[in-house]
């Protein structure tokens, strides 16, 4: 089976080819902000890949998530400390109710720090992180927390609508700290 892959033209750079981008770190974090929701991949103890959504909130350039202590993802990302994180980025406002548009996404490398269950206040980090966790669950619940590294690789992050169907204006690179 084959798949259809659309290549730049011939003579067209693209943003990500050089390193410029329409988009900024500002306005990744700032859509970082708003969302709730990430895809986090990783690797067991064994080397097999996995993959698992999460909800996260951000604090000072980081995301945190909340999780199960005995859960693959707590014992997963503490042996490995290195995870891929992708955040699908919700487009198209009211029109998304009623045609098919794919979300943007905001992908990159991230070092996590996994703190044990009752290690981190999370109310002494961020107002914003009190809503990560009911009050009942404070203490029993491991903190991922996820420092992100190098660059961000975004697709249609900061483009209009329409130029979401053309790679060469949808993708976008930066980096994460700016």
């Amino acid at each position: 089976m084959a798949i259809a892959t659309r290549l730049p033209k011939p003579g067209v750079v693209t943003a990500s080819e050089t390193g410029r981008s329409h988009v900024t770190s500002e306005q990744v974090w700032h859509e970082l902000d708003r969302a709730s929701f990430a895809v986090i991949g990783y690797v067991t103890p064994a080397g097999e890949p996995r993959s698992s959504g999460v909800v996260y909130k951000t604090a000072g350039k980081r995301l945190f998530v909340a999780v199960a202590p005995e859960s693959w993802k707590a014992r997963h990302i503490a042996a490995a400390r290195h995870v891929s994180v992708t955040v699908p980025v919700r487009r198209g406002g009211i029109l998304s109710l009623v045609l098919p548009i794919p979300p943007a996404t905001i992908s990159f490398h991230a070092t996590a720090i996994v703190h044990p269950a009752g290690s981190v206040k999370v109310s002494s980090l961020s107002k914003e992180l009190d809503s990560l966790l009911p009050s009942d669950r404070r203490e029993a619940a491991v903190v991922i927390e996820l420092s992100p590294e190098g660059q961000f690789l975004t697709y249609g992050v900061g483009v209009r609508l329409m130029d979401m169907q053309k790679p060469e204006l949808a993708r976008g690179v930066v980096p994460t700290s700016g």
